[in-house]
C-alpha cells in the first residue's frame, strides 16, 4: 500500500481528476448496456444468447478495468464510480487513515477519515 503525504496526494488530483471522469463515463456506457447483457446471459443458459453491441460491452468492459487498474497502480483507492469518491492512504499520529476526496469537490484534499468508518466519518483536516 503506498502511503501518501497530503501534499502527494494533491499533486496527483488533476490526474486523478481527469480518470475519474474517463471511469465515470465508461461506468454510464456499461450501466446503459447491462439490460442487453442480463438478457444475452439469460439466453446463453437456455443454450442461445448472444448481445447485439457485444463486442461494445466487452470494449467498455476493458476500459473500465484498465482505468481502474492504471488508479490502483497509482495507489489511490477507488471506492464509488458513481460519484468518482477516492481514498489516499496516510498516516496520522502513527497509523493508517484515508485521505477522503471525490468529483465535486475542490482542488484540494479537505476531508480525511478511518479505515473503517468510510465516507459517513469524514473529518476536516
Amino acid at each position: 500500500m503506498k502511503i501518501f503525504s497530503l501534499e502527494e496526494a494533491n499533486a496527483l488530483l488533476p490526474l486523478v481528476r481527469e480518470m475519474l471522469l474517463a471511469i465515470q463515463r465508461a461506468h454510464r456506457r456499461l450501466i446503459s448496456m447491462q439490460e442487453a447483457a442480463k438478457h444475452a446471459a439469460e439466453g446463453a443458459e437456455l443454450g442461445g444468447g448472444g448481445m447485439t453491441g457485444g463486442a461494445a460491452y466487452i470494449s467498455v468492459l476493458m476500459e473500465l478495468a484498465s482505468l481502474t487498474s492504471e488508479l490502483d497502480a497509482l495507489g489511490v483507492q477507488l471506492k464509488d464510480y458513481e460519484r468518482g469518491l477516492i481514498d489516499f492512504p496516510t498516516l496520522r499520529d502513527g497509523r493508517v487513515v484515508l485521505l477522503c476526496w471525490h468529483l465535486g469537490e475542490g482542488d484540494q484534499i479537505e476531508w480525511w477519515h478511518d479505515v473503517e468508518t468510510g465516507f459517513a466519518g469524514r473529518q476536516p483536516l
